[in-house]
């Protein structure tokens, strides 16, 4: 993946990449077959400018966001959730499945900061690259998940954001400004401090 140019950012923003990529020392990585050469891809980077699921963070400025995402989905409930969705709200997409530790981890993270933002016209959607509807619900259950979920065992969802998504990459969470456009991505575990931060920033900016 070719590395775009990212607007300088603020200090504050700079001090939570280098935390970030402190807390990374000691890597959680991310859930993926041994045997998948794409897998080992991901992991390796080949100068694409990230190391698939090792708690990096890369963000990317107003003026250098790609086009909206064309999201196209269907929650495990029969909910339609595509790109018109997206428009007008900051959006968290997060990929994951059960039985992936780091995912487990980071679930309650992640049901936090839903609730928390929900009053802020902030939506989370989860896209489950693996599981059926059963097991996806009681991971719901287990981890009080609040918001829906797309199952994408075909990885079709994936397969359409392999800009920003790595082969085989979970988990990988990224934040959608109101336009739909990825604004940051998180490889790995996400962080809860981090990720709100970068909510934060995306709220405060002009609708």
């Amino acid at each position: 993946m070719p590395s775009r140019p990212v607007s300088p950012l603020p200090e504050r923003r700079q001090v939570l990449r280098a935390a970030a990529l402190f807390a990374a020392v000691i890597p959680l990585a991310a859930c993926s077959a041994d045997d998948d050469p794409l897998a080992e891809q991901a992991r390796a980077g080949n100068g694409k400018n990230y190391i698939a699921g090792d708690g990096s963070v890369q963000e990317y400025g107003p003026d250098s966001r790609g086009e909206p995402l064309d999201l196209k989905g269907t929650s495990y409930d029969g909910e339609q959730i595509g790109a018109e969705q997206l428009k007008g709200q900051v959006t968290v997409l997060n990929f994951w499945y059960a039985a992936c530790a780091p995912c487990r981890l980071e679930a309650p993270h992640l049901a936090t900061l839903s609730k928390a933002f929900a009053k802020k016209g902030v939506q989370f959607y989860g896209v489950n690259v693996r599981d059926g509807k059963a097991t996806a619900a009681a991971f719901e259950r287990t981890f009080k998940i609040p918001y829906p979920s797309m199952p994408d065992a075909d990885g079709s969802i994936l397969l359409s954001m392999t800009e920003y998504v790595p082969p085989q990459a979970v988990p990988t969470t990224l934040v959608l400004d109101r336009q739909g456009r990825v604004a940051a991505r998180l490889l790995g575990e996400a962080d809860e401090s981090t990720l709100k931060a970068l909510i934060s920033d995306l709220v405060a900016e002009p609708a």
